[in-house]
């Protein structure tokens, strides 16, 4: 499948996902469902992105972004392309909100109503410097929030400095998502324990994970860390009425 619907418990009126890297058109290291116009000179992005567009459920409009690792959050009326943008936003029918990843995390945002919905891509970067609670502003007139967390780099296959153990030393509880790694001054870091330990000191009522992978399972996801040269899934989140 070239598309996975997220098993979480959603508003009857929301659905989301991520695409894999199965079932397109791209070849070679990018084989085969790239969706980045930035990877390469990749000729088949088109066919994949219209591939994308023609499987998903009620066929929303996909809005893609310019993603720069930045903190800023933008409703989808208000995407510009020319600058870095790195989450949207809609409470319109139809429009899905849509980031690329290849190992950063997907995150998912949603409102118990299903008036509001968002997705983010935030690497360690954006996610130390509040990209999660810039998304959530946007919801400051919702009474419960949901998130989610898409497939991205797990614990055990993401070795880091002691550059981003410092980026998060000021948050509470962020030691737990540190362990040492097997290299000296290194460090095993849980970015999908950190978001979601931000979304709830937030406010956020629940965080549900994908538990998948992208650097293990090679099959079925593009990762940065793993290739170096790489495609990059969509992730999507649209309202249907």
């Amino acid at each position: 499948m070239s598309f996975q619907y997220a098993h979480w418990p959603l508003p009857a009126n929301v659905l989301c996902g991520w695409s894999t890297r199965q079932s397109g058109y791209s070849v070679g290291a990018l084989a085969a469902n790239n969706l980045a116009r930035h990877v390469g000179t990749d000729s088949a992005v088109e066919a994949n992105r219209a591939l994308l567009a023609s499987r998903l459920a009620e066929r929303p409009a996909i809005h893609w972004l310019n993603q720069t690792h930045s903190t800023q959050v933008v409703d989808t009326h208000g995407i510009d392309r020319r600058v870095g943008q790195d989450g949207a936003t809609t409470i319109d029918t139809g429009q899905a909100c849509c980031v690329m990843t290849a190992d950063c995390l997907p995150v998912f945002l949603w409102s118990l109503s299903g008036h509001r919905v968002a997705v983010i891509h935030a690497g360690w970067r954006g996610l130390a410097q509040g990209i999660l609670i810039n998304a959530l502003r946007f919801f400051d007139r919702e009474p419960s929030i949901y998130a989610g967390i898409g497939p991205a780099i797990s614990q055990a296959n993401f070795e880091v400095g002691q550059d981003v153990r410092e980026a998060f030393a000021t948050w509470p509880g962020a030691e737990q998502c540190f362990q040492p790694g097997v290299t000296k001054q290194k460090y095993q870091c849980d970015l999908p324990g950190l978001a979601a330990h931000q979304l709830r000191q937030a406010g956020v009522a629940d965080v549900y994970f994908s538990d998948q992978c992208t650097f293990q399972d090679q099959k079925r996801f593009y990762s940065y860390r793993r290739d170096g040269v790489t495609g990059r899934m969509a992730n999507l989140i649209w309202k249907t009425t």
